[in-house]
């Protein structure tokens, strides 16, 4: 037995209608630690973990570009910002607002076109405890693709098959893609795209105008696709927490733009 699976199996095999730690240790680092163990070289496949059948509001998958064009410290920056903005009030209260006041999350990680790497498997977030623990797991988490070229192709088309694995059903499934260069590798992001769009797959992108100022323009034209569907910018890596808490609380919530701006103005203020 390898420790991803022996932290699944501890948890399945408890009889009592709510998990408590037998331990001595706070219940978010002792789940933090059985995540990192699924991450870990032995461990069981995150993509084929079955989750029970569950209704949530939104499903939505973090595509995080991890290509060679991303340096270590600004991979770090672009995780360091997600568990920022997964432990804001904003996001909270946007998860709560919901119908089924849930969601489900995934994160991986993108390069070439046969470099993703799924590295937190889909998670159900639902209240402060379960942000606050995933947000520790994102900041946790070590990069698992290095270098590469940029095919947002690739990465489109293998988010588009995560949903058929995820466990749950949602009336909303969103794709939502940061990077910080166009497609290189004469892929069609935009085949992709509309191919994903016309199963009612929403995607939306952050583009990081680091080395490309023309990005956004991208973007718009060839990734970013469905209804409600926008791009945001950040200017460089190290304000990708600010522009993700936005689009965060937008994604999650349904709103439009100019609220979800609203929402996250106060947190934005407080970070600076």
């Amino acid at each position: 037995m390898d420790r991803g699976e022996g932290c699944v199996e501890e948890h399945a095999a408890r009889p009592a209608p709510r998990w408590r730690p037998t331990s001595r240790l706070p219940v978010r680092p002792l789940l933090v630690a059985c995540a990192l163990a699924l991450l870990s070289p032995g461990a069981t496949n995150a993509e084929e973990l079955k989750a029970p059948v569950q209704q949530v509001d939104v499903q939505l998958i973090l595509a995080v570009d991890s290509s060679g064009s991303v340096t270590g410290d600004e991979f770090r920056l672009q995780m360091d910002g997600l568990a920022f903005a997964f432990r804001q009030p904003a996001v909270l209260q946007a998860v709560q607002n919901g119908r089924h006041h849930a969601i489900a999350v995934t994160l991986f990680e993108w390069s070439d076109a046969d470099r993703q790497k799924q590295s937190i498997p889909w998670t159900v977030l639902s209240d402060d405890e379960s942000l606050q623990a995933f947000a520790d797991i994102i900041r946790a988490a070590p990069r698992m693709v290095s270098g590469g070229y940029t095919s947002i192709n690739a990465a489109l088309a293998y988010a588009g098959s995560m949903f058929g694995k995820s466990g749950f059903v949602s009336d909303r499934r969103v794709i939502d893609v940061s990077g910080d260069g166009r497609d290189n590798t004469n892929g069609s992001p935009e085949a992709v795209r509309d191919k994903l769009v016309n199963s009612d797959i929403v995607i939306n992108g952050l583009a990081i105008l680091h080395d490309e100022a023309d990005l956004k323009e991208y973007y718009e034209s060839a990734v970013i696709g469905g209804p409600g569907a926008f791009v945001v910018v950040a200017s460089d890596f190290t304000d990708f927490a600010d522009a993700m808490l936005g689009k965060l609380v937008q994604e999650i919530a349904g709103l439009p733009a100019t609220r979800a701006i609203e929402l996250a103005a106060n947190a934005q203020s407080a970070r600076h």
